[in-house]
């Protein structure tokens, strides 16, 4: 368009915000804080500054930019999240004290106010698991070795090693809900 338009920016955009709406709408977005709005509005004005009226009506260019930049946006965003949410994994496996139950689901930190060197604690847990059971509880929460190292171990598979921890866990949660004054070390024990 040449410097003397025939209509300024405040015109068509009147005429055309409805536009960035429709983009919005279509593309399935929530525009909570009207950023995508405003990056619509943006790409509108960049349409309006370089629209070239030999090749197509305005209208057509309008949608071509506004579009193009909320899926950008969009794009841009999903990224920023996955880094954040890496990050926020990566801060949290640094904060776990190696006492850890797979699956990502917590069952004894420093934290939780579960001590390890509670000796009557312990036993009481012993008593009531049977010796395979407890040689997981053992072996894989206390000490933190993998399945696999515990199977080699006690010349079992890693299947069975799982078993041993899917019937201790099942123990230890029914053991923690009869528990009156429970501190609550393995209330993340649910699977």
């Amino acid at each position: 368009m040449d410097k003397d338009r025939d209509f300024s920016f405040e015109e068509i955009f009147k005429q055309n915000e409805r536009r960035i709406y429709f983009h919005i709408q279509r593309l399935g977005i929530h525009d909570v804080h009207r950023e995508f709005y405003v990056e619509g509005l943006y790409a509108m004005w960049m349409a309006y500054k370089k629209y070239e009226p030999d090749k197509g009506p305005l209208s057509t260019y309008f949608n071509y930019m506004i579009r193009n930049r909320l899926i950008d946006l969009v794009r841009k965003k999903t990224n920023d999240d996955q880094q954040e949410e890496k990050l926020q994994q990566a801060h949290m496996l640094k904060g776990l004290t190696g006492n850890h139950y797979g699956g990502g689901k917590s069952l004894a930190t420093k934290n939780s106010g579960m001590e390890l060197v509670d000796e009557a604690y312990w036993q009481e847990i012993k008593d009531m698991l049977t010796e395979k059971q407890w040689k997981w509880v053992y072996y894989y929460v206390i000490l933190d070795m993998p399945l696999k190292k515990i199977a080699e171990q006690e010349n079992a598979t890693t299947e069975a090693v799982k078993s041993w921890g899917k019937e201790a866990r099942k123990k230890l949660k029914g053991w923690h809900m009869k528990r009156k004054h429970g501190d609550g070390s393995f209330a993340s024990l649910e699977e």
